[in-house]
């Protein structure tokens, strides 16, 4: 309407002066609703030409969209277990800091195991403790044993010297039996020797081998009890958080609330553009936006990224083929942030909003190379956004009588 009645003044206005002044055809005389058309056939043909060419012009270059919001990131407020509220630290709407404890499940079966499992480190470590105890004394058997093999061995020497020479105080049996007690007393430095590796082994490999078993069962149980403190992994806001001491929470069913982080908060919004717009957007363009929280603050915003991809266009293989016919176009996802960021503060994250992108060609203009023409184009793209911020700010003046009386929603 605003278009129309801009070029109005410029074709139709000036072709009726010609009629009535000029011609001398009056309204309502030779000029009424049946002869309109044929009188005023070219202003009205210019107008229309002239405004779609300008709708057309200002909607490309400093395109618009309705569909503006500050996305912010919400994190689950669970337990890893599932287990019975003991106590509780925080409350709804209180500001947490990361890994600030939130609540307590109950964690008797928890503090049970690293119980256990403290128990359990700790017999190993005195089994280490006694195992050079027992290393001694399994040398000492090696040592005595091979004291008796010597003492066997010179006792059979001799014998055996005796009966070479012929003497009668040793039998040929005296010297067997003596060598079935040396072959016995080798057998008991085999066993003791057995026994003192099998000790060694026990007290240097499988001991501690045990010993870090058991303390990693004990970092398992500790970090098993760790887990019954829920605490805040990110900086925000509990919300939702309506516990109470003896309610039972599940990480699949009863999360306990939500954790609304403060990170970018309402700091950085999310517009879709048309398609049709990706050739014009850029970052560092300026924008302008109004949310139906606080509709009559316009509020200037820059362009800080464009995504290079279409959402539209994302698939996931499945027992189907797409068609490609059949999906909706999808819109261009802009990021924004505000030019001055203490504007935002009474918008609330999560606000519908509505907002125009405007085209700058000063740059472009400030050099030397442009020529009459392409100067004179530039400067008409740059002057008609003023029309789309008057466009935006009527529509902000218009959104509480949209809202509250003309949607019906209330």
């Amino acid at each position: 309407m605003f278009e129309f009645m801009f070029c109005s003044m410029l074709t139709i206005l000036p072709d009726y002066l010609f009629r009535r002044y000029r011609q001398g055809k009056r309204i309502g005389k030779e000029i009424n609703l049946y002869s309109m058309w044929y009188e005023l056939r070219y202003g009205i043909t210019s107008c229309a030409v002239l405004t779609i060419s300008l709708i057309t012009v200002i909607f490309y270059y400093h395109p618009a969209t309705t569909s503006v919001t500050s996305f912010y990131r919400t994190v689950t407020i669970m337990p890893e277990t599932i287990g019975r509220v003991t106590e509780i630290m925080v409350n709804n709407f209180d500001e947490v800091e990361p890994g600030q404890p939130l609540f307590r499940i109950d964690d008797s079966r928890q503090q049970a195991a690293v119980e256990a499992a403290r128990s359990q480190l700790a017999e190993v470590e005195a089994s280490i403790a006694v195992g050079a105890s027992e290393i001694a004394a399994a040398k000492g058997q090696v040592d005595a044993a091979m004291g008796a093999l010597q003492q066997a061995q010179d006792e059979l020497d001799t014998r055996q010297t005796l009966f070479d020479r012929g003497s009668n105080a040793v039998s040929e049996q005296d010297v067997r039996r003596m060598q079935n007690t040396v072959d016995q007393r080798q057998g008991s430095v085999g066993a003791a020797s057995s026994n003192l590796e099998a000790v060694e082994a026990k007290v240097t490999t499988l001991l501690p081998a045990q010993r870090d078993a058991a303390r990693a069962a004990l970092a398992e149980a500790e970090a098993n009890l760790a887990r019954t403190v829920v605490s805040a992994g990110i900086k925000g806001r509990v919300e939702q958080f309506a516990l109470a001491v003896g309610d039972v929470v599940n990480p699949m069913l009863r999360p306990a609330g939500v954790l609304v982080a403060t990170e970018n908060y309402g700091l950085r919004y999310a517009a879709g553009f048309d398609q049709i717009s990706a050739q014009v957007i850029r970052p560092g363009m300026l924008t302008e936006i109004v949310c139906v929280s606080n509709p009559f603050k316009v509020i200037p915003m820059v362009v800080t990224e464009v995504q290079d991809v279409i959402s539209a266009g994302q698939f996931r293989p499945t027992d189907s083929l797409i068609d490609v016919g059949a999906r909706p176009p999808g819109s261009l996802t802009v990021f924004m942030e505000p030019l001055w960021p203490e504007q935002v503060a009474p918008i609330p994250p999560g606000s519908a909003c509505m907002g125009n992108a405007y085209t700058s060609n000063h740059d472009r203009l400030a050099q030397d190379d442009v020529g009459t023409f392409e100067h004179l184009r530039l400067h008409v793209i740059d002057t008609v956004g003023i029309v789309h911020a008057a466009i935006l700010r009527m529509q902000a003046l218009l959104m509480p009588v949209q809202t509250l009386v003309l949607s019906g929603h209330h």
